[in-house]
Order: structure tokens, then sequence, then C-alpha cells
């Protein structure tokens, strides 16, 4: 399998990153350290956490992910071949850019993950209140320090991402090297409009998040009917299922079926195609969900099928 570069960093993934916002909340512990042992066997070595996960869950604090994800690399006794991706920013309990916040909750990030490094530390989300340039001082820091291996933002509008990709030319230090919009056949503007121009000429690693749209992209949801009971009920209703939600979901139909793969498959495998992406992320809470799911990084989508997809969302 094709590993594709992460930015200018010199680390590679294989074209789908395991999402571990699942991890301790809908996957218990056992079933997570399966999830992440099928995710390796499989050929695929990213997988992508945060601190703040999964503080929303009644009766969890945040850092659990990071702690399921720490017990597994333990218990496995190697660490080598996996790229563990945190981030910082989020969690209430320790928020924002600055440089003390960094400084603390690296540490903690290190102690649930069990390591001494973290392959790619990310900025969870902006911060405007904390200079730019003593968030990437402190972000510098870490990496000399070997406690970061490289550094990426996430949730950072294109010009933001600009104005810190600058003060880090300027002052020498480590940059962001790669960044997370939400990027799916539904929604496209984070990574198809201003960001494209950005990535593109400073050689940013794309990794987006949502590319199955909360779902809905699976094919699972068509009517309200459908949604009674889900977790994500409420968010497909209010954001998919609409004229041009069905659309987009009759033309990923149309597609599954030239391809013989299921709308899963064909939704993520259309996110690996794109020339802007890296790869996408994605999360599973069983093992055959999984499998789905490994199974588009095989896909090969032929370019009228893409062209197809490309055009339902304005069709």
């Amino acid at each position: 399998m094709n590993h594709r570069p992460l930015g200018r960093s010199g680390l590679s993934i294989a074209p789908l990153v395991f999402g571990g916002n699942v991890f301790g909340w809908t996957a218990d512990e056992a079933m997570s350290h399966r999830l992440l042992d099928a995710f390796v066997d499989g050929g695929f070595n990213a997988v992508d956490t945060a601190d703040v996960y999964s503080a929303w869950v009644p009766g969890h604090t945040g850092g659990e992910s990071e702690s399921v994800i720490g017990r597994w690399l333990k218990a496995r006794g190697r660490r080598d071949d996996v790229l563990v991706l945190t981030k910082v920013a989020m969690w209430p309990a320790q928020p924002g850019l600055s440089a003390t916040n960094i400084v603390s909750a690296v540490e903690g990030s290190l102690k649930r993950l069990q390591t001494d490094h973290i392959d790619l530390y990310q900025a969870h989300q902006d911060d405007a209140e904390t200079p730019m340039d003593e968030t990437l001082e402190a972000f510098d820091r870490l990496i000399k320090a070997g406690k970061a291996r490289a550094i990426g933002a996430s949730n950072f509008t294109p010009g933001r991402l600009g104005q810190a990709l600058k003060v880090s030319a300027d002052k020498g230090l480590a940059r962001y090297e790669t960044i997370q919009p939400k990027f799916n056949l539904y929604d496209r503007g984070e990574v198809e409009g201003a960001l494209d121009a950005v990535t593109t000429r400073e050689e940013i690693g794309v990794i987006p998040y949502y590319g199955l749209a909360a779902g809905f992209l699976t094919g699972k949801y068509r009517t309200p009917a459908d949604l009674e009971g889900k977790a994500r009920g409420r968010t497909v209703a209010r954001d998919y299922l609409n004229p041009k939600g069905l659309k987009i979901l009759a033309a990923l139909d149309e597609a599954a079926k030239a391809v013989s793969a299921s709308q899963a498959q064909v939704a993520l495998a259309w996110i690996m195609a794109h020339p802007s992406v890296t790869a996408p992320i994605a999360s599973a809470t069983s093992v055959e969900q999984l499998t789905e799911l490994m199974g588009a990084a095989r896909l090969v989508l032929p370019a009228e099928v893409i062209a197809k997809l490309n055009a339902a969302e304005t069709a």
C-alpha cells in the first residue's frame, strides 16, 4: 500500500487514518484494542486522537481515548510501526494554545499514551487570544526536545494557517505540516476553497475528518424514520437529509453499483483520490465495519465515476 507524505515532515502514512474518538466510548476497551490490531494488520499505520476525547460523554472527563491507545501500545510492545496523532487546545480542562498549556498538556498526553513522543501533535483549534509566535515557539521546543516529531493544525481558516506558516518561516520555527478540515462529498468548501491554494503551495498534508458526513454517506439514512434513535440522527437530519444530500446519495448509489462496492467505500475512496488530500480520518466500532472502511483504500474509482460524483453537488 502506497504511503503518502505528511507535509514536509518526513513522516508518511497509509491513505486512511483511524479516528480514535470512539475509543472508550462507543467502542469499549476490548473492542478498541481489537480494532487497532485489525487496522495495523490491514497495513495501516496512523491513529488520530485528542486529549479532549471523550469529555462530552456523561461520566467521562477527557483523556479516555489516549489512555485506551496507551494501554494498547504498551501491550503490543512495539511503537515504531504506528504513528500516533493527538491534539491540544479544545479540552476544557486544558484549553487554548498558550505556551504554558502546551507544555502541561503534552506531558498529560504522553503519560496517557505511555510513550516518550507524539508523532504529530496538533493544535485542535485556533486560539486568537494567544500570539502565534508564542504557540509556535512552544511547539518548536517540543520537537527539539524529542517529545513531538511534527506539528499540525485543525480547524484553522486558510488565512490563519497562512499567518502561522509565515511566522514559522520568519522566525525559523517548526511549521504546521498538516491541517484537519471537514471534507466529504457534501461538505467540500473547506478543502476546495481558499485552503487548497495554501496547502498546495506550501505542501501541507490534508487529513480531513467527517468523511462519511455523520454516517449519511453510508446510505443508511434516507428518511426521518431511519434516524429515529440514532446517536447522530439530529445532525444528519439538520445538515444532510435535504434535496442536495439526496442528489449526492443518488450519485453515490450509482457509483457503488458501478464499482461493486459499498457507499461508504466509494465516499472514502473519492476523498482519497482527491489531489489535495493526504488521507481521510474514519472511525469504526466493529471489526466488520472497519474491514469495510479499509477496503476503500484498495478501491480505484474510474475517472467517469469521479466526474459524476463531483457533479452531484451542483446537479
